[in-house]
């Protein structure tokens, strides 16, 4: 089995080669450096999700895409221990599972997300779409443009991504589903 950092590196090489483009003009349109994208396409790093929005976006395709394992439709399902083999560490601290990835053309991408307080980055991302985050355990602040929302475990918050957006372990461990769309 290819890890995540492996798999999302691997399409992006892919789709990125079959446009004929450089990893400098991939880079560029995304916001970041020709050295990050060499990082991710040789599964080295496992980005932040709006990293790889930002990467869906300058290649046209979404983020699905560059999660998905292999072309399959109908039916996916998954188990517990698929999710917990499954956790690949991002760049910016937090544990990220993308579920039904062997699930092609999805419209949208749900994530587990594991987050340790202390350990996530702070960074304010934006990005094309919509997210909706549903906190299964723990607590957490969710700043969404100047906004500020705590959550609580079964609380939930809907929000539009082209705002500048954060969240913030305020217990221990925090574990939530994030649908990006």
């Amino acid at each position: 089995m290819t890890t995540l950092p492996k798999r999302i590196g691997s399409s992006i090489r892919k789709i990125r080669l079959s446009q004929r483009r450089t990893q400098e003009d991939v880079a560029g349109c995304a916001g970041f450096t020709k050295s990050l994208l060499s990082k991710i396409e040789s599964g080295k790093v496992t980005p932040p999700v709006a990293t790889l929005i930002g990467i869906a976006s300058a290649l046209g395709t979404t983020l699905s895409t560059l999660v998905e394992e292999k072309n399959h439709r109908g039916v996916v399902t998954g188990t517990a221990e698929e999710v917990k083999q499954g956790l690949s560490l991002t760049e910016q601290g937090y544990w990220i599972y993308p579920f039904a990835s062997r699930h092609q053309g999805k419209k949208m991408q749900p994530m587990f997300i594991v987050a340790n307080r202390g350990e996530v980055k702070e960074h304010h991302f934006k990005h094309e779409g919509e997210e909706f985050i549903y906190l299964l355990e723990g607590a957490l602040w969710v700043e969404v443009g100047q906004e500020r929302h705590r959550l609580a475990a079964g609380g939930s918050i809907y929000f539009e991504s082209h705002e500048p957006h954060q969240i913030i372990p305020i217990t221990k461990i925090v574990k939530y589903l994030n649908i990006f769309l």
